[in-house]
């Protein structure tokens, strides 16, 4: 069931030949970064809230609204071309076209954020309403195009918000997929799909410390903090047009940082950071479930009748086209898009409470050991963990019926052999020990060819690991007689394998593959977001301590 989070070589994609650098865990728990994984950027930071003063607006009265201090704009986000490993880098090289170029690269990369309903991991596994559509929509797109073995792969790449529309335009994704509301400013720039939602309300939310307001012009002067590409921002700005012509002063909009999601924004409320904010109205109720202290001012309406809807480049009609029939039969108003939504928006709990200490605290180890050994072996620690969610779902007891064991589902026999030599695997530590030590062993024993790029000879390894190494190499002689490339996995040995095989092994390491990308990339951003936010954003951390 797991697809997600990298792409494939073909025409215009390409691997590059680089040693891949193992991810530096820094100032960062082995469980603090599993919590990255397990529900998002678990804020662990430092910051430190606003001093109490008068609100500016109301100069005859004492507030408890806590107003901060004018501030600059928050520092930049890291973009994703720094983010990938060096060898992955390829992923962010630009390239425009339609339907036709996606199809022949087996790639349609999808631009989104991480966290909310939409997206989000928990106990690995990938979640949300987005991620939920978008592996359907993997399916109809293979439907369509009759591909049963060598198939078109989602491409999701976690991006911060404000490098979403401008990446679709400069050709480092084909698609947005989140819940852009559409706007005339939006639509100058970008195509937009047959809407998700409709009827959408802008509206007003408080902090406990904010001062109270009893009417929209009452947000004369007031600080509102949001995003400033949103499009609560833009409708602010038409707003601030409308105080002008009434001789009022209008709102000043405090620049909430990009990689903020909803519920972020609301837990700087209702801290005290900061004071009032503007957001969709189904958003606010999802989260003010879960997020205690904060006012829904639903009578105080900044802009209504919104749509939420997907983004493309206006020139791909092949693509429109397409998206426009999934959306008809998988969409908002279809049972599937029914079910997906109604789901997600009913269970809040799971996609803010998933970054929970005590939830996960029982799987704390299991990272510490993906770290140790992937250290030891030479592999990147979410190489191995993407590896181990594909075999078990990163469950010890899980049990094969051709007798497999545990996290890493090797065999007693081959991990007891002298070349791994790890007799019991009945514990986590020594599963995972005996499959990356397994996995070393294979990629320098069948895939040390010094023509074999060092992506590629993973890529090989993981493939033998499933399907055994005799019969890669076999595969690989074959793919030579063929003409095709034998040092190279994607649509070279790959094909062959697809043919010989099945679905399996290719969909294996592809899924291994795009995991671990989003894995990767997760735990970075979550990395940065915690630098900044932590000490105020602790979510359900608080109310489990």
């Amino acid at each position: 069931m797991t697809i997600l989070c990298n792409g494939f070589g073909h025409g215009g994609l390409r691997f590059v030949a680089r040693a891949i650098p193992c991810m530096p865990v820094a100032r960062m728990t082995s469980f603090r970064i599993f919590l990255l994984l397990a529900g998002g950027p678990l804020a662990l930071a430092a910051c430190t809230p606003p001093a109490e003063s008068p609100d500016e607006a109301s100069p005859a009265t004492v507030s408890l609204e806590h107003t901060a201090p004018e501030t600059a704009a928050p520092p930049p986000n890291p973009l994703t071309q720094e983010l990938l490993p060096e060898d992955f880098r390829w992923l962010w090289e630009p390239w425009t076209g339609d339907l036709p170029g996606i199809v022949e690269r087996r790639a349609l990369r999808v631009l989104l954020p991480y966290g909310g309903y939409q997206f989000y991991f928990e106990n690995g596994r990938p979640r949300g309403a987005t991620f939920e559509m978008l592996r359907q929509l993997e399916r109809f797109l293979n439907a369509e195009f009759e591909r049963r073995h060598v198939r078109i792969h989602i491409v999701p790449i976690p991006v911060s918000r404000e490098q979403l529309i401008p990446g679709l335009l400069g050709g480092f994704g084909d698609l947005v997929a989140t819940d852009l509301t559409v706007t005339p400013k939006r639509r100058e720039l970008v195509a937009f799909t047959r809407p998700l939602l409709t009827d959408i309300r802008e509206v007003v939310v408080l902090g406990p410390h904010a001062a109270p307001l009893e009417s929209l012009d009452a947000l004369a002067g007031r600080e509102v903090f949001v995003r400033p590409t949103s499009s609560y921002a833009e409708n602010l700005e038409q707003l601030s047009l409308d105080f002008e012509r009434r001789g009022l002063e209008p709102p000043r909009i405090k620049p909430a940082d990009e990689m903020f999601e909803a519920e972020d924004i609301l837990d700087m409320l209702r801290t005290g950071a900061e004071n009032l904010t503007v957001m969709d109205d189904y958003k606010a109720r999802f989260w003010a479930k879960v997020i205690d202290g904060v006012e829904i001012r639903e009578d105080l309406v900044v802009h209504e009748g919104g749509e939420i809807a997907w983004a493309l480049r206006k020139e791909d009609t092949e693509l429109a086209a397409t998206l426009d029939r999934f959306m008809r039969k998988y969409g908002r108003g279809s049972a599937f898009g029914n079910d997906v939504y109604n789901r997600y928006l009913d269970q809040p709990e799971k996609a803010r409470c998933s970054r929970s200490a005590q939830t996960y605290a029982d799987i704390e180890p299991i990272v510490a050991h993906f770290m140790r050994f992937g250290e030891m072996y030479g592999f990147n620690w979410t190489m191995l963990a993407a590896q181990g969610y594909q075999e078990s779902g990163l469950r010890q007891n899980r049990r094969s019926h051709a007798g497999a064991v545990g996290i890493m589902q090797i065999k007693p026999s081959t991990a007891a052999d002298p070349n791994v030599g790890i007799d019991d695997i009945s514990t986590a530590e020594n599963n995972i020990h005996a499959g990356a030590k397994y996995l070393r062993f294979i990629s320098d024993r069948y895939f040390s060819d010094a023509q074999i790029a060092d992506v590629d000879r993973w890529l090989f390894s993981l493939a033998a690991y499933n399907a055994g190494p005799a019969r890669i190499a076999s595969l690989r002689r074959e793919a030579q007689q063929e003409g095709l490339d034998p040092n190279r996995w994607h649509d070279n040995v790959e094909l062959v394998a697809a043919r010989r095989i099945g679905r399996e092994t290719v969909q294996y390491v592809s899924n291994v593959y795009r995991l671990y990308i989003a894995y990767d990339l997760t735990v970075q951003r979550g990395a940065v977001f915690n630098e900044r936010y932590g000490e105020i954003l602790t979510h359900c951390n608080a109310q489990d301590s």
